[in-house]
């Protein structure tokens, strides 16, 4: 019987020795798999657009076949989502077109780092409470103008855009003010109207009640009309749905460098003719037989009673442009463009006779070093887009050098035919046959039925005030937008495929994503 208890008690104490063991070597595995994970701290806001670029080959393909591999940025890009993880269509995920653009990583690349010198504007230091008085913005007649002293928190969001504008783009992605800065454009009081001189049709400088001022440019054309066939383009109108869309369109090419552009119904008496300072605009105000307020103005070509702008009857389509800041605090300077056509009904451009005109051109100051000529194909594109034939000039902020964006101002020729393409705006990319990669990278996404350039411009037009009155581009402008985007996509195409075994690619796509992906690579 003793035997038996003693055997019994020594079971059990093998057993939880056997037990005690396994816990502790349990204990052991655990303990060694924590230290193994990393302790880094949280990534900050962008790292997982930074890092599947630069894990991404960028070899990269012409046409608009999909290539497995060849494709591997395009196709990853469509496959992440904001936060790195596999994102569904816009209409499985709820989101819409636009928004699914806006949030993929081709349009959250991160920009170049800003310095103190890649501003455009400085606010001056804060002053002595003892010399405040003198700091504070006045102006010279206080009807209609609000009584303020502005500081970081309160400022105008036209003062916001100003100082917001860098060495590399007029306003950033994802601005937050750009949004109030339209919604005031379109409904701030109006408190003074005068014409803009210079240029051969009519505009005007419409000033608000926080000294904001609009570029007006007026409602000339129905939105269905084309512009008249036996007519040159330097005969055109001016549209106001034009600018309009093109500030829409630059900013889905992710370019940014039109100011915010919104579309408004004006009354011709209480915001301009009331209004008015200017005695030459106010005499040109005349009653139509109809009876709807009319005027012209004064202008090189189209200011008459034969091209008079009329409300009806007093209820105005206009576009409104915010202005940039003025020439005595921000100069421009005006280049003129390689390209320029002769404006002339019979003589052609040395560019139209010469298909080796861009050799020449990368010789020359500013375009044969830096990013000048993939800046200027940039604004080649979106006139193509848009068929503006007008390009004859381009401008720069004089205190950045040759080292900054251009300007893509005065759009009003452009949309003015969609049943008919313009493949001279295009000469320069056929010639030079250089692009950005980050602009042949979104061409390409917009072409996707998933991103589609119509679907995208259509919605985000929808949003502006106008659209509640018609349509600010008629369906066979969107549809001529997709044609215009596979025809640049096409050219590139034939480059790449001319450029095989001269240089390959990196003779016709210049990486301008390569620095980004070197810079996350160093980082580890």
């Amino acid at each position: 019987m003793r035997w038996r208890m003693r055997r019994h008690s020594r079971t059990i104490c093998l057993s939880l020795a056997f037990i005690s063991i396994f816990l502790h070597l349990l204990l052991a595995l655990v303990s060694f798999s924590a230290y193994q994970q990393p302790c880094d701290a949280p990534l900050p806001p962008g790292t997982h657009i930074l890092r599947a670029l630069a894990r991404t080959s960028y070899t990269s393909v012409g046409g608009l076949s999909v290539k497995e591999g060849k494709n591997a940025l395009l196709n990853m890009a469509a496959k992440v989502g904001r936060h790195g993880v596999s994102m569904a269509g816009p209409v499985e995920s709820g989101r819409s077109k636009l928004e699914a653009l806006f949030s993929h990583p081709l349009y959250n690349i991160p920009s170049p780092p800003v310095s103190e010198e890649d501003w455009l504007l400085k606010v001056k230091p804060k002053v002595k409470v003892s010399e405040r008085s003198s700091q504070i913005w006045v102006s010279d007649n206080q009807d209609g103008y609000e009584d303020t002293q502005w500081t970081g928190d309160n400022q105008p969001p036209w003062l916001r855009f100003h100082l917001n504008i860098s060495r590399w783009q007029l306003y950033a992605p994802h601005d937050p003010n750009i949004e109030p800065l339209l919604q005031q454009l379109a409904t701030h009081r109006v408190v003074s109207a005068v014409q803009k001189s210079g240029g051969t049709q009519l505009k005007l400088v419409m000033t608000f009640p926080n000294y904001g001022q609009a570029m007006l440019k007026p409602m000339k054309q129905e939105r269905d009309e084309e512009t008249n066939y036996n007519l040159y383009y330097f005969s055109d109108f001016e549209r106001h749905n034009a600018e309009i869309a093109a500030f829409h369109l630059d900013r889905i090419l992710g370019y940014r460098r039109i100011p915010p552009v919104v579309g408004r119904l004006v009354d011709v008496v209480k915001e301009i003719k009331d209004v008015t300072t200017d005695r030459k605009l106010a005499r040109t105000f005349f009653t139509s037989p109809v009876g709807n307020v009319c005027f012209y103005g004064l202008c090189s070509y189209y200011c008459s009673t034969e091209h008079a702008v009329c409300g009806r009857p007093t209820a105005l389509e206009v576009s409104l442009a915010v202005m940039l800041p003025d020439l005595s605090l921000a100069t421009r300077r005006t280049w003129r463009s390689p390209w320029r056509r002769s404006y002339s009904r019979s003589k052609l451009a040395k560019w139209e006779t010469d298909p080796d005109y861009c050799s020449a051109v990368k010789k020359t100051p500013p375009y044969d070093k830096g990013t000048r000529l993939v800046d200027f194909i940039d604004m080649v594109i979106l006139d193509f887009l848009m068929s503006n034939m007008d390009r004859h000039h381009y401008e720069t902020f004089e205190k950045f050098g040759n080292n900054t964006f251009l300007l893509h101002l005065d759009n009003g020729r452009a949309f003015g035919r969609h049943s008919k393409d313009e493949p001279s705006i295009l000469v320069p990319l056929e010639q030079c046959c250089r692009i950005r990669r980050s602009t042949w990278l979104r061409l390409r996404l917009l072409s996707q039925a998933q991103y589609q350039l119509s679907d995208v411009m259509r919605e985000s037009l929808s949003h502006d005030p106008l659209a509640s009155v018609a349509p600010l581009l008629s369906e066979p402008h969107l549809a001529a937008l997709d044609r215009r985007l596979a025809t640049v996509l096409q050219t590139v195409s034939r480059c790449q495929e001319r450029q095989t075994g001269v240089g390959g690619d990196d003779e016709v796509i210049y990486d301008d994503i390569a620095s980004i992906k070197d810079m996350v690579t160093s980082g580890g």
